[in-house]
């Protein structure tokens, strides 16, 4: 470590250099990074749901769907069919587009005495200018389901305008563009976006905002931190010049092997500042003690003694990242994971080398004072003092709070539920949240589902059991409605004046299909070689609860009812949203189980000791067990964010354990008595883990002003994992210890 510390200021200058280099080319490469909040495509390439929802997109004219809402006081007005005909025309410009359904172009069937008309519901040639006009558009709509409570809300006050996207588009390009063009129209209703494809482009923007909100905001916490601390420029501007750094080389980095930014990964510059700065701080601080006599030997040697705790610092919050990508399924938390953990190592990195090149040009001018660790202060008076008394005379007490602690995390964890939706991503008051809103309560919601049924779909007996697969979905509480060329041969039926069914004969069938050919609608609908049809539909809640009660419900029924004839399957957005959920629990588990084993046996080597190592994972298992508990209590949910919590806090949070244990051994094998040894561990290196608790939890609570909500929550947790671990680090473990030494005495 000498001869490493030494080449080190050796060569401090040509360091300076090429770390000056590297930044300016990884700055360079900022300008290629790209944002993308398209979660389904981090799915693996070889998920069989993901893949059939691509396949479906390209058998029926896509299956991305957005959605324009109008909400006025009175939908059934010449303005506002005016102003549905405007958004309708400006989509149609717009190559990304594959389908279109307005109130002024859904189809409408009707007959008459010179027979049956399928047309549209209003001639969007030749508009309505009377209300008399207006008023028998609003009657049709009235009578029917595939209007009323579709395209137009109940109550007449809010309608849609519908559009699907092509599979291979940009849906967060074209998103921006239809935005661009819809908000300048002269529209006197309230215009609200919605849809897969709407939020995505949302959830972009809260990306940017959060990156250009956060990181300053970020910076100035930990400004405040360390100059409290310190009270010294120095010891505050390099840590954060560190961070910043390594931020840049990882962002750039990324850019550079093209990988983009997606919603949690937006984070990795907070998280490498609240994390990667304790390693500069721990450099820096050693450094202050240093006089200029012997200066840079001095640094030298501190820089020898420091590289060892602190690459094992770095190394567990790596293992922590490093877990993601070998647990998780999803394509962005591994990416998270992979760049946390390169940010991680660079921050590492740049705190023994940067930082000492740039200190060796600046000595200090004061004096060394000894025993600086044990002034009196208000941390050492009112909290570690108390806190150490309270352990020597309850130790039983504070053993059974534990143990509480742990029944209380276990039980209240069992409520902790799990939540995949977009929507539920966005704050209450959000546009784009009230939009959902709107669509859930009015429109029956904005996740298209889609049910295939394979075979002659021209058949009596396949479409009676598209006919009646509709009825069942129905009967679900957030599916109002349903569309299929099923519904449409039974209209047709009744309008020929043989009942609202599908005919027994094939032939009279393919009499009413004639009628339909050419209809835009039947692209929806049937495949292009009417051997595949398909109902869509709309599920109105976010609650994962809901979709696998409803997707278990239909996969049921499919079970009961598919043949070699008819083969029917569910696809949509609800079974993405149910895979992620089953992603998310897999994830959590093996991640968490990874990380263990990674920390478990670098603390086993650190300390060659694999006991001490199982009793250094005690404090943080607990934490995070009472985690688990808090994330139920508060009804948090596990989801793309929350669940990189608690292996994170595993990574960060075990460093707090390998201090206890290290200054334990040290000051016992200096004094042999369990009580002294654990008093000077609580009160030198205890100081250290409550400022260093405090400084990350504050680092981290800056997320709680994100846009995004889980990320908030990410943010709110891992502060709260890091008092808890630290209590842990100071309470259980010390218990732990003693018990232990004192068995074998």
């Amino acid at each position: 470590m000498y001869k490493l510390a030494s080449l080190i200021i050796k060569n401090r200058i040509i360091l300076l250099v090429a770390i000056g280099l590297i930044t300016i080319f990884f700055t360079y490469q900022l300008q290629y990074l790209r944002i993308n909040s398209d979660f389904i495509k981090s799915l693996p390439n070889d998920d069989f749901v993901a893949n059939q929802y691509k396949i479906l997109g390209k058998k029926y004219k896509g299956t991305d769907m957005g959605m324009i809402i109008l909400e006025t006081e009175n939908v059934y007005n010449v303005k506002v069919i005016e102003n549905i005909k405007q958004i309708t025309d400006s989509l149609r410009t717009f190559e990304g587009i594959s389908t279109i359904t307005s109130l002024t172009n859904i189809i409408n069937i009707k007959s008459d005495t010179a027979g049956i008309e399928i047309g549209k519901l209003i001639d969007e040639y030749n508009l309505p200018t009377t209300q008399a006009e207006i008023d028998q558009i609003k009657q049709k709509v009235n009578e029917k389901d595939m209007y009323k409570g579709s395209i137009v809300s109940e109550d007449g006050k809010a309608t849609i305008v519908l559009f699907t996207l092509q599979g291979d588009v940009n849906q967060q390009d074209l998103a921006t563009e239809i935005r661009k063009k819809i908000d300048p129209l002269p529209i006197k209703a309230k215009v609200l976006f919605g849809g897969f494809p709407m939020m995505l482009k949302d959830i972009s923007d809260l990306i940017i905002k959060d990156m250009l909100w956060l990181i300053p905001a970020v910076s100035i916490v930990l400004l405040i931190v360390l100059l409290v601390s310190f009270k010294s420029l120095k010891a505050t501007i390099l840590p954060l010049l560190t961070v910043g750094i390594a931020s840049v080389w990882t962002l750039g980095l990324m850019a550079m092997l093209k990988y983009d930014i997606t919603m949690i990964g937006g984070v990795i510059p907070v998280v490498l500042a609240a994390v990667g700065s304790a390693y500069a701080i721990h450099v820096v601080n050693y450094a202050r003690q240093l006089t200029d006599k012997n200066y840079l030997e001095n640094l030298t040697q501190s820089l020898a003694y420091l590289f060892l705790p602190v690459f094992l610092s770095s190394l567990t919050t790596v293992f922590g990242f490093v877990s993601f990508i070998f647990g998780s399924y999803l394509l962005m938390i591994k990416d998270f994971g992979m760049f946390a953990a390169v940010g991680t190592f660079f921050a590492f990195l740049l705190s023994i080398t940067f930082i000492p090149a740039i200190l060796s040009f600046l000595p200090n001018k004061i004096q060394n004072v000894e025993n600086e660790e044990i002034k009196p202060s208000i941390l050492s008076d009112y909290i570690l003092l108390p806190l150490k008394n309270l352990l020597f005379k309850h130790p039983k007490y504070i053993f059974t709070f534990w143990i509480l602690v742990l029944i209380f995390g276990i039980l209240a964890s069992l409520k902790m539920e799990r939540n995949t939706n977009i929507s539920a991503f966005f704050k209450k008051g959000n546009s784009t949240r009230v939009s959902e809103e709107i669509l859930q309560t009015k429109f029956g919601g904005s996740s298209p589902v889609f049910i295939e049924f394979k075979g002659d779909i021209q058949s009596p007996e396949l479409l009676k059991k598209m006919s009646e697969m509709e009825e069942v979905i129905k009967q679900n509480p957030y599916v109002s409605t349903t569309t299929s060329v099923a519904a449409l041969i039974e209209e047709l039926n009744d309008a020929m004046g043989e009942g609202y069914k599908i005919p027994d004969e094939k032939a009279k069938i393919e009499q009413l299909w004639f009628l339909l050919d050419g209809q835009d609608v039947m692209q929806q609908l049937v495949s292009e070689n009417l051997d595949a049809g398909v109902i869509q539909s709309r599920f109105a809640s976010n609650k994962s609860t809901d979709t696998e009660a409803f997707i278990k419900s239909i996969n049921e029924y499919i079970q009961k009812n598919s043949t070699p004839d008819c083969k029917i399957s569910l696809n949509g957005m609800p079974s993405i949203y149910r895979q992620m959920d089953k992603s998310l629990l897999n994830s959590q588990m093996s991640s968490l189980a990874l990380a263990i084993v990674f920390v478990f046996f670098l603390i086993g080597f650190s300390l060659k000791s694999f006991k001490m190592g199982f009793y250094g994972i005690m404090p943080i298992f607990a934490t995070i067990i009472l985690l688990f508990g808090f994330m139920g209590i508060a009804q948090i949910p596990l989801d793309i964010a929350t669940v990189l919590v608690a292996s994170v806090a595993l990574g960060i949070g075990i460093d707090y354990s390998i201090h206890i244990i290290s200054s334990f051994n040290f000051y016992f094998n200096q004094t042999g008595n369990v009580h002294q040894a654990m008093e000077k561990t609580i009160l030198i290196s205890g100081k250290a883990i409550v400022i260093n608790a405090i400084s990350v939890a504050a680092g981290f609570l800056v997320l709680l002003f994100s846009q995004i909500v889980p990320i908030q929550f990410f943010g709110l947790l891992i502060a709260i994992s890091m008092f808890s671990s630290a209590f842990g680090a100071l309470t259980l473990l010390p218990i732990i210890i003693i018990l232990r030494v004192k068995s074998k005495q």
